[in-house]
């Protein structure tokens, strides 16, 4: 395989497989997602399609650019999933429509607009989560200031 191809093949299965993992954990784990769980997919979708293209061309100039707009996608979806932990984590206020947070202000049919348009899933209340861990926050090696810090031992091999 072409150089050229490797790299796009690689941010293709990658951002194939994490795209994959939210769709079964949606549809066969019946979690349905917030809005900001759908916006932390579409690096992922963006990241596919230029991948693909990437391949299709197999040029390596295109394959340079693809790799910095995925390297620029994959930043920009860590930062909402940054933003979505520190919602659910109450660090910061989230999206209106998916925390629950209206005005008070209006008329009793604004009220019921937005009532009726309001997400069913909270982005502020995690669905699923491991011990300190939600699927916002992954596989994250964050500090936890309330457990006490573990040297690990390694023996020595003889």
């Amino acid at each position: 395989m072409a150089a050229s191809r490797t790299v796009p093949l690689v941010i293709l299965v990658a951002g194939t497989a994490l795209v994959g993992g939210a769709l079964l954990f949606q549809y066969v784990g019946g979690l349905q997602p917030c809005e900001l769980c759908l916006y932390q997919r579409w690096p992922y979708y963006t990241v596919i399609v230029l991948s693909a293209l990437a391949l299709a061309a197999g040029r390596p100039g295109v394959t340079a650019a693809v790799t910095g707009l995925a390297a620029l996608a994959f930043i920009i979806g860590a930062g909402l999933a940054f933003y979505h932990v520190g919602v659910e984590q109450l660090w910061f206020a989230g999206p209106g429509a998916c925390t629950g947070v209206s005005a008070a202000t209006g008329s009793i049919e604004d009220f019921r607009a937005r009532l009726m348009a309001q997400q069913p899933v909270r982005c502020d209340e995690p669905q699923w989560a491991l011990p300190r861990r939600s699927l916002a926050r992954g596989g994250d090696r964050a500090h936890d200031p309330r457990r006490p810090c573990r040297r690990v031992r390694r023996r020595a091999h003889l």
